[in-house]
């Protein structure tokens, strides 16, 4: 029962992800990172994330940036007034969309010509 290739994939060498290195290296800058997370939907991760980065904002001194990452319903666009938003590509990787001088948001949304499509990740866009 179950996948005839159960024992190929299984036995197949196992070794460390290549992009951790890379992503190591691209969020080095970043002095604090929080991250907000649940199993379940629709308890309020984006609307506490969106509120804590506006407060975190409230200082000058800070720099503050919202990475949405919610594959099933990007909602920080419509909570952050950035609906229709998009981000801009270059050498450096993506821009993202500022609220406010210091407080920078990036979201699947953004990317997203039709809010009802699908995400899927795949080559340089996965790690850009």
């Amino acid at each position: 029962a179950g996948c005839p290739n159960q024992q190929i994939c299984a036995s197949a060498p196992k070794g460390p992800d290549p992009d951790v290195e890379f992503i190591r290296a691209k969020l080095s800058n970043v002095k604090h990172k929080i991250l907000v997370l649940s199993g379940k939907g629709g308890v309020g991760k984006s609307t506490f994330s969106s509120q804590l980065s506006l407060s975190l904002a409230r200082s000058d001194a800070s720099e503050v940036g919202l990475l949405d990452i919610d594959i099933c319903g990007p909602s920080v666009p419509k909570m952050m007034g950035l609906e229709g938003e998009e981000v801009h590509q270059s050498n450096n990787g993506w821009s993202p969309v500022y609220v406010q001088d210091n407080l920078g948001v990036m979201s699947i949304g953004f990317m997203l010509p039709n809010p009802d499509d699908a995400v899927v990740w795949r080559g340089p866009r996965k790690n850009a």
